[in-house]
């Protein structure tokens, strides 16, 4: 079932301590992060795409949850990232609450199948109360990468 989250992720790409505090912060960070684990060739399209789509709706979603994705020809498959705040950070989510799990998807424009899988998958995944608690508890990229792949 999780087959598009197994492959997107991997411990390099999960951020365990977002340092950023305001939501653009936070998705330059992941983007940086995506860059710096050589996933991102053109970081500054990547950044635009997310952007972007930020502006036309927040992806704050409910119980502490973000998911900013963008679509972009920078990218040749499905690239994701997650990262945790321990403190939080004001997405706009529906809740009006602070998030605190991030999961980030970047896809070409070309192909839609992956990623509305991927953000179906996360979605479920994450609706599950003891999965985002051992998610924000988690204090070893295993852990949360564990979590994510079950």
């Amino acid at each position: 079932m999780k087959k598009t989250i197994k492959k997107a992720l991997s411990c390099d790409n999960i951020i365990l301590n977002l340092k950023s505090e305001t939501k653009q912060g936070v998705i330059e960070e992941m983007i940086s992060h995506l860059k710096s684990c050589g996933l991102l060739r053109d970081k500054e399209g990547a950044l635009k795409a997310v952007l972007e789509r930020e502006k036309k709706m927040s992806t704050g979603m409910e119980n502490g949850i973000a998911i900013p994705h963008g679509k972009t020809d920078t990218v040749d498959s499905l690239i994701a990232a997650v990262a945790i705040s321990r403190q939080g950070v004001d997405f706009e989510c529906i809740d009006g609450k602070p998030a605190r799990i991030f999961i980030m998807t970047i896809s070409p424009l070309s192909q839609t199948g992956p990623h509305i899988q991927f953000l179906a998958e996360v979605s479920k995944l994450l609706r599950n109360p003891g999965a985002r608690r051992e998610i924000l508890n988690a204090i070893k990229v295993e852990n949360v990468l564990k979590v994510l792949k079950r």
